[in-house]
């Protein structure tokens, strides 16, 4: 196995980021403050796509960590234009195979014995070849226990380890070179998302963990028979050797060959969603990788006496695997059920559980913005959307401008695998049915949540309704106050029926805000009788009666 040039790796790398720095600073820095900026607002889409395309052209010649890179860059839909995340959007983990001379060489070596001692037979052409590994079919000699001989060996490329440490090591020197530019720095922590790519890099070259993932991937759906997860051989499997059972079948964009065999693509594509939402809010465990080279849909033989076409959605490859901290659970649950049942403030509120908001972000703008967007966009097919008129979108950014340039929004550490693999997710079930309604399948699922969260019981609700409390007390008090300062000169009054006027009004509020109590204890006493707990649910009910009275009663005879 020849070495690679380590060294020339490493210049080349740095030398690419050093002139897209240089080339960025000469145009959005010096140009701009030489009184040029129509010229730079007017050529930067343009420069923005060059530079993704050069990226591109690198990451495919070189291979190893850049092309993860490029697929990285693709998700940071948060920090970087479209010009970029488009053009890289499509960066396959696919480039030229390894010699099978070298790749035997290394499976023999880690395997500690010939591959004709270990298989019956063994395929030279690679199956798929990407940047860190490549995979082959072959059939074990004897069956597994599991019952199944056609399986898949995937063998880790020669020298990858030291290309990998290369490579970040490169990288982690032009992090610190972007660190040096405001913008980026306030924006995004740099070296903590390097941090973060590196150890899911290192993951992905350690097979015995792949291994692990697998096996975690297929107890959590053995229960499901609509997903298929291949089932390790663990006696075939080292550090750089990794042997599944064969499960590939039509690939998940192959819409024609789908068709076909029969099967709806749009149950494809709201099975493909079902199963991630699974993964992400009740396993918090994730297959982050899912483009398609990774997702198949087998077909199944019909039951006997039914002629009902059947199918499985399988998955491979399990180097790339996020989880899903609990903390981050709630938010992005709240974030699913705000969205679901379109309420504007629950999905700022998971804003803020998420830390995705930057310190001092508008948050009432911020939920202005989300329930302007409810109301033009909740319910829309991807087809629907891209038949709205540009002069639309303009208007609703225009309407929004200052939010838009403050862009108060960043994308946590813990949510970069998340947010590239929802990304490439909706892309996908897009793909399968260009008229899949995310809004119609996200409704019922957060409709399901709220009713079966133990969350939601009486805990949530006395926390939901002590805070409406706690506001509506307050506004008797506050208008008290108000009235009082007019009153003793506080305020400047100039008619004298304004203090008579002022105090029908003090009483008006108050009446408002009993009757906005009783319906929430209503409301409250309801949902409690519903959940079972009837001492709680009476005692709200009663405490609503005694507010309806205060309500009809209070004030009368005043003024």
């Amino acid at each position: 196995m020849k070495s690679p040039n380590l060294r020339g790796r490493y210049l080349r790398i740095l030398t690419f980021f050093a002139g897209v720095i240089v080339r960025f600073t000469y145009w959005e820095i010096v140009l701009r403050h030489l009184g040029f900026r129509p010229l730079v607002r007017k050529t930067r889409s343009e420069r923005f796509r060059r530079e993704a395309v050069r990226f591109r052209a690198l990451a495919i010649r070189m291979g190893g960590v850049m092309i993860k890179v490029g697929q990285f860059l693709s998700s940071r839909l948060d920090v970087l234009p479209p010009e970029i995340t488009d053009t890289l959007a499509d960066l396959q983990d696919e480039v030229p195979a390894e010699t099978f001379k070298d790749i035997r060489q290394l499976a023999e070596q880690e395997l500690g014995a010939s591959l004709a001692e270990k298989f019956d037979w063994f395929d030279a052409e690679p199956l798929a070849a990407a940047s860190l590994g490549q995979v082959h079919r072959a059939r074990l000699k004897v069956e597994d226990d599991a019952g199944f001989r056609d399986v898949v060996v995937k063998v880790q490329r020669p020298n990858i380890a030291s290309i990998v440490d290369v490579d970040l090591s490169a990288l982690r020197r032009v992090g610190d070179w972007l660190m040096r530019y405001r913008p980026i720095r306030e924006h995004a922590d740099v070296p903590a998302l390097l941090r973060e790519f590196s150890s899911t890099v290192r993951e992905e070259i350690d097979y015995i963990k792949e291994a692990e993932n697998a096996r975690t991937f297929y107890e959590n759906f053995k229960d499901d028979r609509d997903v298929h997860v291949p089932r390790v051989v663990g006696g075939l499997t080292t550090l750089r050797v990794l042997t599944l059972e064969d499960v590939y079948a039509i690939k998940i964009t192959d819409y024609d060959a789908i068709t076909a065999a029969g099967i709806d693509r749009g149950a494809v594509a709201c099975k493909l969603l079902a199963v991630y939402l699974k993964q992400i809010f009740e396993d918090g465990f994730f297959h982050a990788d899912p483009h398609p080279g990774n997702l198949f849909v087998t077909p199944l033989p019909p039951k006997k006496g039914s002629k009902k076409v059947r199918w499985q959605l399988t998955f491979v490859d399990f180097g790339m695997v996020g989880r899903v901290p609990e903390g981050t659970q709630e938010g992005l649950r709240e974030l699913v059920i705000g969205v679901g049942t379109k309420d504007a403030g629950r999905v700022v509120r998971s804003y803020r559980l998420l830390n995705a908001l930057l310190p001092g972000a508008d948050l009432k703008r911020i939920e202005q913005v989300e329930a302007q967007a409810f109301d033009r966009f909740w319910g829309m097919s991807m087809s629907d959307l891209r038949k709205t008129s540009p002069e639309e979108i303009r208007k609703f950014a225009h309407q929004y401008r200052d939010l838009m340039l403050s862009m108060p929004f960043q994308v946590p550490n813990d949510l970069l695998m998340l947010v590239r693999c929802v990304a490439i997710l909706s892309g996908m079930c897009t793909g399968l049915d260009p008229n899949f309604n995310l809004w119609t399948q996200l409704a019922p699922y957060a409709q399901k949540m709220i009713a079966s969260d133990s969350d939601s019981g009486l805990d949530v609700i006395l926390d939901q309704l002590g805070e409406m409390l706690q506001v509506l007390a307050a506004l008797p008090s506050q208008a008290s106050r108000v009235l009082s300062q007019m009153e003793s000169g506080g305020l400047t009054v100039q008619a004298p029926q304004v203090t008579s006027e002022v105090r029908g009004l003090s009483r008006s509020v108050d009446r408002l805000t009993g009757g906005v109590i009783f319906a929430a204890l209503l409301v409250g006493g309801v949902m409690l009788l519903n959940a079972g707990n009837v001492t709680a649910g009476n005692i709200f009910l009663g405490a609503a009666g005694a507010s309806l009275l205060w309500v009809l009663f209070a004030g009368r005879g005043k003024g």
